[in-house]
């Protein structure tokens, strides 16, 4: 048994954060049911990389919406809201990313839905929270790297900020909704009642960044500087980063500069023998280490760093990585392609729960898919209350 099996989740969000708490609630064992406009449903639907579609939804929200089922309600619509509401009455969670005072303004904002069900655990998202100068500001990934000081400090002295290029806002921003959801849910088993769970992707990325900040603010707010050569951590010491070889790339992390220097044969990195030296003269250090690693390639230095137990590591791209034993190990694939529709291979839930890996080939919902068992199910009716 998955441990939130018997649990009802409405997911109202769209896009990335929201539906990927909701996700990863469904690959532990809840219901999630996508409460979607009848005309269009999540816009995430729309949202399209490099042109990949299927069955007329990018193949992006068929990743992230997997193991749901799909219910259309026009919450502009008093009739919708009303079953909605009758829906609500059965959930254990909701959870919603609409900007600050929209489901209030719906009928559908904390305090409303309380009244209708005070076990409910209600999950909100927002882009900078609730109050604040860029309240009303677009909730978006690359603004919030850009914002929160994330891509001032990615990327070497030299480069413009760095992005890192994944939705580190967006996802970290549903792993922290999920956290607060269960852990509004145990205190639910004690209390009988239900609490309302917030979350701000500009929060969880600062969040995601509270070494640095502190370290900053612990350092007189004295601001770091990027490496010139190589950066990796704007806090760490040489030799930390990737470099080229003679055929492709190594990454060298933490270790004895000594060791380092016996193995690439460097007489010189003897000279940087203190943790002072180590980190302000980063560059100089670097720079003998990458015109050394650029005479051998890759695997042979790898060999040789092994051989001491120096923490290095080859630079993969994805093909290597998915044809790695070690990825294959993990039986980390699903299929959750729409049956009738071409397959959609993806990454399962990455949590295992007394050894077992939780794999559901399941497919997102197409809109609406779902309304009428929905309906039928729970004796859900128009013009009158359940």
């Amino acid at each position: 048994m998955k441990p939130l099996e018997g649990m009802l989740v409405l997911d109202f969000a769209q896009y990335l954060a929201g539906p990927s708490a909701a996700l990863r609630l469904a690959d532990l064992g809840a219901r999630v049911v996508k409460i979607e406009r009848p005309q269009g449903g999540d816009n995430g639907r729309r949202l399209v990389f490099k042109n990949l579609v299927s069955d007329n939804d990018g193949v992006l929200f068929h990743t992230i919406n997997r193991n749901k089922e799909s219910f259309t309600a026009d919450l502009k619509n008093p009739e919708d809201v009303e079953v909605v509401k009758q829906l609500i009455k059965k959930a254990d969670v909701l959870i919603e990313n609409f900007r600050p005072g929209i489901m209030d303004k719906l009928g559908l904002g904390y305090d409303e839905v309380k009244k209708i069900n005070k076990r409910i655990v209600y999950g909100t998202v927002s882009g900078y929270g609730v109050d604040g100068p860029w309240v009303k500001r677009p909730g978006q990934d690359l603004m919030l790297q850009s914002l929160s000081g994330l891509a001032w400090m990615t990327g070497s002295q030299d480069d413009l900020p760095l992005p890192i290029a994944l939705a580190m806002a967006d996802t970290y921003s549903g792993i922290h909704l999920v956290q607060g959801i269960l852990s509004c849910l145990y205190r639910r088993f004690k209390t009988g009642e239900g609490g309302k769970v917030e979350v701000s992707l500009l929060e969880s990325i600062l969040d995601l960044q509270f070494e640095f900040i502190a370290t900053y603010i612990n350092d007189n707010y004295t601001l770091p500087k990027r490496a010139k050569v190589n950066n990796a951590h704007v806090y760490l010491p040489a030799p930390y980063g990737i470099y080229t070889t003679k055929d492709s790339y190594i990454a060298l992390a933490m270790g004895s500069l000594a060791t380092l220097g016996e193995v690439l044969q460097i007489p010189e990195l003897s000279n940087y023998n203190d943790d002072k030296s180590r980190f302000e003269k980063r560059d100089e250090i670097k720079l003998l280490i990458q015109e050394k690693l650029n005479t051998d390639t890759t695997a042979n230095w790898i060999k040789k760093l092994k051989e001491v137990n120096y923490w290095c590591s080859e630079v993969l791209n994805w093909k290597e990585v998915i044809n790695h034993p070690a990825f294959t190990s993990l039986d980390m694939l699903i299929n959750v392609g729409r049956p009738g529709h071409r397959d959609i291979i993806t990454t399962r839930c990455p949590i295992r729960v007394d050894g077992e890996t939780y794999k559901s080939n399941k497919w997102a919902p197409a809109l609406g898919e779902d309304t009428e068992k929905i309906m039928k199910e729970y004796g859900l009716k128009k013009g009158g209350q359940n």
